[in-house]
């Protein structure tokens, strides 16, 4: 006999949960290994309550990437607003980004590789979602730019992919319980690459 779902938590929204179980189980196992049994399981759901809102496990990735995008771009734009200055706007993001890949939200760790297993429209809409936060840096890094401020001739999708490529990986070694807080790793970071990209003082 099969053994009933535990019901959900009194107050808990029931999509919230089922998409932070798909998060700590693609994390942990994959995505391929992971099966929507296995997430509603975990969600203390009904297999068929997780049919009901997600169709296919393709779409529960991808609302778990869309949400995961959404944290990401509110945490730039929250950075944004502390500053005028785009070099200080620069350290800002950093430390925002960096907090977000490591905070809470798995769907920031599975955005960074399971998209692969995307296929067809639902990749499409998630290219044109990443290809919106990294629209943002791109502007932030110009807006750097016009203050005289970066080196002259500086590349600025090059400058993005260099400064994201470098920090995602941080979810892959970062443990909380090191030397380094999260905003310490971000300003190291910042260091580094302002150190490259600022225009030599005379």
């Amino acid at each position: 006999m099969t053994k009933p779902a535990p019901a959900p938590r009194i107050g808990s929204d029931p999509v919230e949960a089922m998409l932070d179980a798909a998060g700590r189980l693609f994390r942990r196992k994959g995505y391929s290994a992971t099966t929507i049994r296995d997430i509603a399981e975990a969600a203390s759901v009904w297999p068929g309550s997780l049919h009901y809102r997600f169709r296919t496990k393709e779409a529960v990735l991808l609302a778990l990437m869309e949400r995961g995008i959404a944290i990401m771009e509110s945490g730039f734009r929250e950075a944004m607003a502390t500053t005028d200055d785009p070099i200080a706007a620069i350290r800002q993001a950093l430390r925002a980004h960096i907090a977000r890949l490591v905070g809470n939200d798995h769907g920031t760790y599975v955005l960074l590789y399971e998209t692969r297993q995307l296929e067809g429209e639902a990749r499409e809409r998630m290219t044109r979602l990443r290809d919106r936060y990294d629209a943002l840096w791109d502007g932030l890094i110009r807006r750097a730019l016009e203050t005289d401020q970066l080196r002259s001739g500086l590349d600025v999708r090059l400058t993005r992919l260099f400064i994201l490529g470098a920090v995602n990986w941080v979810p892959q070694w970062y443990s909380a319980s090191g030397s380094l807080s999260p905003a310490e790793i971000a300003d190291a970071f910042a260091d580094r690459v302002l150190d490259g990209i600022l225009r030599p003082k005379p």
